[in-house]
């Protein structure tokens, strides 16, 4: 049986480089089973659209929920009537008992003129519970120049299983924590007994301290993993390697390749100057190494590009690599002078499927 509450936020929005907000909140029966967190997190995006995001709890210690569905009404500054409505789901579709779900809601247009927002809790459903057969792990957290990566395994066990995404939830550090943006690696399709890798490289919001990492397939979800984002990891070389994806020609990133098939590994690479240095030119030679996972990884590709960096800022490098052989590997990046001294740190560790 759906059941429906209105439980309202409003939220005034003020339009600043980082935006941030009051919150005041109405109807928070403290029997309501399913509810919204307290202060939702408002931002106009860089397309000038107004996105809400929070999370909704599941305080029943019995129940899963699923059809969870959220409203949210956008307001000018003077009228009472909403400009424009939108309804969303949380990101997960079935909440366990005792857990929580983000959600996002955008608006439907880039309106400058949206200046408060109310949230509603529309209703949900109860739900059969999905089985806890899932296992996140996380490798090579990262954290440079706003930049957050990580690579990570998902473990499945002893069922096929679909529409299997990994979920990335940033928080900040009010108090409660709120969820201020929200990622999904889509994976599909996961035989049992199988792990796939997948890698996050992103910039974020410097205001985030931790993030949720957490999976949801068809029939099996996995427990949240609380990350906490290290410090910013100092400069301590001419360049910084970051942002290292695998892709397709059409640019597509991919976790899992095929043998034979042409992939290009990509990176970006941002160079500061010292005022000691009498030009600002400098060349230099990028290196790509693949290697396969195991106690005695040996090399299965390497390759170099030669590049020259005029002037600070950032620049893109890229490789072509086809795969000869099955398994798991790893991706390292390097960049030298040509003198053969390194000019960064490595770069962070990428690790790839190939089937």
């Amino acid at each position: 049986m759906r059941t429906a509450f209105v439980a309202i936020f409003l939220i005034p929005i003020l339009i600043m480089a980082q935006p941030s907000y009051s919150a005041e909140f109405s109807d928070t029966a403290p029997t309501l089973t399913i509810v919204l967190e307290d202060s939702p997190f408002v931002y106009r995006d860089n397309e000038g659209y107004t996105v809400v995001v929070g999370q909704i709890a599941n305080n029943n210690d019995n129940i899963s929920v699923t059809n969870v569905q959220v409203s949210a009404d956008f307001y000018d500054s003077i009228g009472s009537q909403p400009l424009e409505s939108n309804i969303g789901r949380t990101t997960l579709e079935v909440i366990p008992p005792l857990g929580f779900s983000p959600y996002m809601i955008k608006s439907q247009s880039p309106n400058p003129a949206i200046t408060q927002v109310s949230v509603h809790l529309e209703g949900f459903d109860s739900s059969q519970s999905k089985q806890k057969h899932l296992t996140v792990e996380i490798y090579n957290t990262s954290y440079v120049s706003d930049n957050l990566s990580f690579s990570g395994m998902l473990k499945n066990s002893s069922a096929s299983i679909s529409n299997t995404s990994i979920y990335v939830a940033f928080y900040d550090g009010f108090d409660p924590p709120r969820i201020i943006d929200v990622h999904s690696i889509p994976l599909g399709n996961i035989p049992p007994n199988e792990s796939v890798y997948f890698n996050f490289a992103e910039n974020i919001n410097p205001r985030v301290v931790g993030v949720y990492l957490f999976s949801e397939s068809d029939v099996f979800y996995s427990d949240m993993v609380d990350i906490k984002i290290p410090k910013p990891e100092p400069i301590t070389k001419l360049v910084t390697i970051k942002n290292v994806v695998i892709t397709e020609s059409d640019g597509d990133k991919l976790s899992v390749i095929s043998v034979g098939t042409k992939v290009n590994i990509r990176s970006e690479s941002w160079i500061q100057f010292s005022a000691e240095q009498s030009t600002n030119e400098t060349p230099y030679t990028y290196y790509i190494q693949v290697k396969q996972l195991g106690e005695k990884p040996y090399v299965e590709f390497i390759d170099h590009y030669d590049g020259r960096y005029i002037g600070a800022g950032t620049q893109s490098q890229s490789i072509d690599w086809i795969p000869e052989n099955r398994g798991e590997f790893y991706i390292e990046t390097f960049v030298w002078d040509r003198d053969n001294v390194p000019i960064a740190e490595p770069g962070p560790i990428v690790i790839i499927s190939v089937k």
